[in-house]
């Protein structure tokens, strides 16, 4: 049988940390691929012991096996979108720089995870001026939500003309394309902004939906803008059609209880079959 002719998954890799309660980080990817059809795979950057209500203790993957998860992946699967996540130490930065290079992957969505839903940082202090180095020229978007940005760019941000003005700091720092969250704004509508190099600014707004189950939100949304490039789409539209699905996982798990603090989104209200190429 010549296997050549045959069907392939579209597939995606999410680089990221372990949430053991299930809500964020690779699990949350994992069911965001499979919702949207995608054959999702990992590299697992950190162990974490969380659940709803915060994060216990981090655990590191040292350096040399994260590559060696992420060779296996790509030298046998391939990929096409990676999402990448919390990576915790500037050694771990290297390590997915290097590999991006060595495997040429393209459509990479980063989500520079700094600070769990709970407040808890997971993120070593000299990790971030290497993220900015060698993974913002090396993504084709980063997806900092509020304040991650004010970590980024040095100041704090209260107004979506602050979001203008970060965005573009960002880009300033080397950034491809940034999606700045603005969900952490007071207001009853929800402002996201995207800017590329060389485009004009894509302002995004939709009325806040009333839950206390965000927990994975950003890890979801950057998981959902990576299978839809994975699926073909261009980025605007691979953004829009992510913030959809983030909305409506929230709103269809608005009314669940799971756990004693912020729950998950609801990733499978209307799971799709598994897609080709």
């Amino acid at each position: 049988m010549n296997i050549e002719n045959k069907q392939r998954y579209v597939r995606v890799l999410s680089i990221a940390g372990s949430d053991s309660g299930g809500g964020a980080g690779i699990q949350a990817d994992l069911k965001t691929f499979a919702a949207l059809g995608c054959f999702g795979m990992t590299a697992i950057t950190a162990l974490t012991a969380q659940n709803t209500t915060g994060v216990r203790a981090i655990h590191g993957v040292p350096a040399d096996m994260l590559r060696d998860q992420i060779d296996a992946v790509l030298e046998d699967i391939g990929a096409d979108a990676v999402k990448i996540g919390m990576l915790h130490a500037p050694e771990i930065v290297h390590t997915v720089a290097q590999a991006i290079d060595r495997h040429g992957l393209q459509r990479v969505v980063f989500d520079p995870v700094m600070v769990a839903t709970s407040g808890a940082k997971l993120i070593d202090d000299p990790a971030i001026a290497v993220l900015v180095a060698e993974l913002f020229p090396r993504a084709a978007l980063i997806t900092p939500n509020l304040d991650e940005a004010a970590l980024l760019v040095g100041q704090a941000l209260h107004t979506p003309q602050d979001m203008a003005q970060a965005a573009q700091a960002l880009l300033d720092q080397g950034a491809q394309a940034v999606l700045l969250k603005g969900g952490h704004l007071a207001g009853n509508n929800v402002v996201d902004v995207l800017l590329q190099r060389g485009a004009e600014p894509l302002w995004m707004q939709a009325p806040r939906i009333a839950t206390g189950n965000t927990h994975g939100t950003g890890c979801t949304l950057s998981s959902a803008i990576a299978a839809h490039l994975a699926l073909g789409a261009a980025l605007p539209e691979a953004v829009q059609q992510a913030r959809s699905f983030v909305r409506q996982a929230l709103q269809a798990g608005a009314t669940v209880k799971t756990g004693q603090g912020s729950g998950p989104l609801n990733h499978g209200f209307a799971p799709q079959t598994m897609q080709f190429r």
